[in-house]
């Protein structure tokens, strides 16, 4: 079984998330030891909820914890580079939800920080998480999908104006973008996790369904490394919420679950090219065990990851990967340019993209 593993978990909100989805459900792997939030009902109520005996609204006071062995950082986005600095400095283990930083350059102050440390942090994305995307990735990862043609990646999801009525929400200077930073980052982090690194890109954005200054609109092309194309779209303003991935390969093509918030799980849609391909996954996958989704089956994985040593099952090298994209992704669409990776300490967006920023 191997040890249990004490976290604190900071910011109550999609908070609450990790510990139903990811904690309780591995609770012969973690026990949720402390909370901390700034909102002391909210505080109250989730610590009630799951009986937590540890609160408080300071997080250097969480810090000073000896029993905390791992902070979980669920806090609006502006706060997490200084918070996982602060969190590997007192020697604790860091989770961080997305987006784990602003810049590339912060990204990049978080791999030195990480190397100097004798803990390790892993950045959140959950929808690897899922028995459907689980079979994709071993699938493909085994050879047997071929050279990659074409990816076509929806993120078409509701948010009203209920949605944006903590301060944080919808300003570039708090929650640091939109669509492609708070929303559709899942999406295309499933792309590049699955079909690997991007080589340009050609974005539009726009702010049209609620009166915020982020955008809530957008849409891209990539040309992959590999030579792939992938055509991405996002919106805020859909009447049905879906999350959807459809990957053409030469042997196979690949449909995810539509499901908005999990597109991860079963079913996922797998076609092969003819019946030799299909005996051929059926021999691959004929000892599959199932893979849970979101974060029960990331936490599960990092569990087995603490306790062996090998590497995180995300680590900042995704998390600095997803920044990139959306680092040429908002200069394209401020430009008007195509953007090609990599993105580079000289380039003009490095230190970020906001408003103001760059060139």
């Amino acid at each position: 079984m191997g040890k249990v593993w004490n976290v604190a978990v900071v910011g109550c909100g999609i908070g609450r998330s990790h510990i139903a989805e990811g904690y309780a459900k591995n609770n012969d792997k973690f026990r949720v030891f402390a909370l901390c939030d700034l909102d002391q009902s909210r505080l109250t109520a989730v610590g009630d909820e799951f009986q937590i005996a540890h609160r408080t609204t300071s997080f250097s006071d969480l810090l000073q914890m000896d029993d905390v062995e791992i902070v979980d950082l669920c806090t609006p986005p502006t706060l997490h580079l200084d918070q996982c600095l602060q969190a590997l400095a007192a020697g604790k283990h860091v989770i961080c939800e997305k987006p784990v930083a602003g810049s590339l350059a912060d990204v990049d102050a978080l791999i030195a920080a990480e190397a100097r440390a004798k803990t390790r942090l892993m950045p959140i994305f959950q929808y690897r998480y899922g028995n459907g995307v689980q079979k994709a990735k071993y699938l493909i990862d085994a050879g047997i999908a071929g050279k990659p043609y074409l990816a076509i990646v929806e993120t078409a999801w509701r948010r009203t104006p209920a949605y944006y009525d903590r301060p944080w929400r919808g300003r570039w200077a708090t929650e640091l973008g939109g669509v492609l930073l708070t929303q559709a980052i899942h999406a295309h982090d499933l792309l590049t996790w699955l079909l690997g690194p991007v080589s340009s890109v050609f974005a539009r954005t726009a702010t049209r369904v609620n009166p915020i200054e982020v955008e809530d609109c957008a849409a891209a092309t990539l040309v992959m490394e590999s030579g792939a194309i992938a055509s991405l779209a996002a919106t805020l303003g859909a009447q049905t919420e879906v999350s959807r991935l459809k990957l053409c390969f030469e042997n196979l093509t690949f449909e995810s679950s539509p499901e908005p918030y999990a597109p991860g799980n079963d079913p996922w849609h797998i076609v092969p090219s003819s019946p030799q391909t299909e005996e051929r996954i059926a021999d691959l996958l004929k000892d599959w065990s199932f893979v849970p989704s979101r974060f029960e089956g990331l936490m599960a994985d990092y569990h087995a990851a603490l306790e062996s040593g090998r590497e995180l099952p995300v680590t900042l090298a995704d998390a600095r990967r997803s920044i990139e994209l959306a680092t040429a992704l908002y200069h394209s669409a401020k430009s008007g340019d195509a953007v090609r990776l990599p993105v580079t300490p000289t380039h003009q967006n490095y230190h970020g993209w906001l408003p103001g920023t760059g060139g």
